[in-house]
């Protein structure tokens, strides 16, 4: 193996809600960011920050910092909102970045799924008799 295939790895945390999606990538060990990009900073209207073209321009943004800084290689932990009240499924830009992350030309060692999911939690919103419409 040359000296030039060697490969630096990086963590990219990519949070993925029905508002926005956050791509956030760090060294190794998680503890320092190399690079960040959110759908937020892709375009102006609101309604917008979570759609698939918002996440691939922000994972462009994220994975080229991290280029610039000879990261070349990435494993990928995608996170939806989860919890006791947040859907367990990722929003529409998780797909879409995790493309774009790649078309970059970083390598993608593992993917996985880190939404934090309840074990026994408080009593869903809604009440009794549910939801009324």
């Amino acid at each position: 193996m040359a000296e030039r295939d060697k490969l630096r790895w990086g963590i990219a945390h990519i949070y993925s809600s029905y508002n926005n999606t956050i791509i956030h990538i760090t060294d190794i060990t998680g503890s320092e960011t190399i690079s960040k990009g959110s759908g937020g900073m892709m375009t102006k209207a609101h309604r917008l920050e979570s759609s698939p073209t918002a996440a691939m321009g922000a994972a462009r943004l994220a994975a080229e910092a991290a280029l610039e800084k000879g990261i070349n290689a990435i494993h990928i932990k995608v996170r939806a909102q989860g919890g006791h009240n947040g859907p367990p499924t990722t929003g529409p830009g998780a797909n879409a970045a995790i493309r774009a992350l790649s078309r970059v030309g970083l390598k993608i060692g593992t993917i996985e799924d880190v939404t934090p999911l309840p074990t026994d939690s408080c009593r869903k919103a809604g009440g009794k008799r549910g939801r009324r419409v």
